[in-house]
C-alpha cells in the first residue's frame, strides 16, 4: 500500500492498482481537502484511513493547516485527535 502525491491530489495505491484518491486545493497556508474515494472494489477495507492519515502527515511536513470540507477527512480528524492541531481556526 501507497500513498503518494500529485499536484492537486494523494493517491493510494494498493498491489499496483488505484484503489482512491483524496483531493485537495492549497489556498496560501492552507490546504483545502474537498473530496476523498475509495473505488467500489476497495470498500470495506478501511483504506480511507491510511489515504486520509498519509496526506495529513504529509501536509504537516510542509507546514500547511487543513481545511476538512470533505466530510471524510473531518470525520477522520474528529476521530483521531491527535490531528485537531492542522484544522485552521476559521473566523
Amino acid at each position: 500500500m501507497e500513498v503518494s502525491r500529485t499536484e492537486s491530489s494523494y493517491v493510494l495505491d494498493v498491489e499496483g492498482q488505484r484503489a482512491g484518491f483524496a483531493d485537495f486545493l492549497d489556498r496560501g497556508e492552507v490546504r483545502d481537502f474537498n473530496h476523498t474515494v475509495v473505488f467500489p472494489e476497495f470498500r470495506g477495507r478501511g483504506l480511507s484511513a491510511p489515504l486520509i492519515e498519509g496526506a495529513l502527515e504529509d501536509t504537516r511536513r510542509a507546514g500547511l493547516k487543513v481545511r476538512p470540507t470533505c466530510s471524510a477527512v473531518a470525520r477522520f480528524i474528529e476521530r483521531n485527535p491527535e490531528y485537531q492541531d492542522l484544522v485552521v481556526q476559521e473566523g
